[in-house]
């Protein structure tokens, strides 16, 4: 279910965890995914900020599948959606 809305909001996505980081503080962020493959204490940050923020944060298999559903050729531990 993740990944296809993943796919289908590709123009709205923001990839990685930095980048995910710094657009929730701007509350620009509608939802966040985060693979639960992917090292806690990287996403740990993310998944805090958005907790407190009150933004949904859904928990996808695999960074690798979360990269293709983003149309990248690299893992992706952490995408944000923005808000439209």
């Amino acid at each position: 279910m993740s990944y296809e809305k993943v796919t289908q909001v590709k123009s709205r996505l923001i990839i990685g965890t930095k980048q995910s980081l710094k657009a929730l503080k701007t509350g620009i962020i509608s939802e966040v995914f985060i693979a639960v493959d992917a090292d806690q204490e990287v996403t740990q940050g993310v998944v805090d900020i958005a907790n407190e923020l009150e933004v949904p944060v859904h928990y996808v298999n695999s960074k690798e599948d979360l990269g293709r559903a983003c149309g990248i050729d690299v893992h992706a531990a952490t995408v944000s959606i923005k808000k439209p």
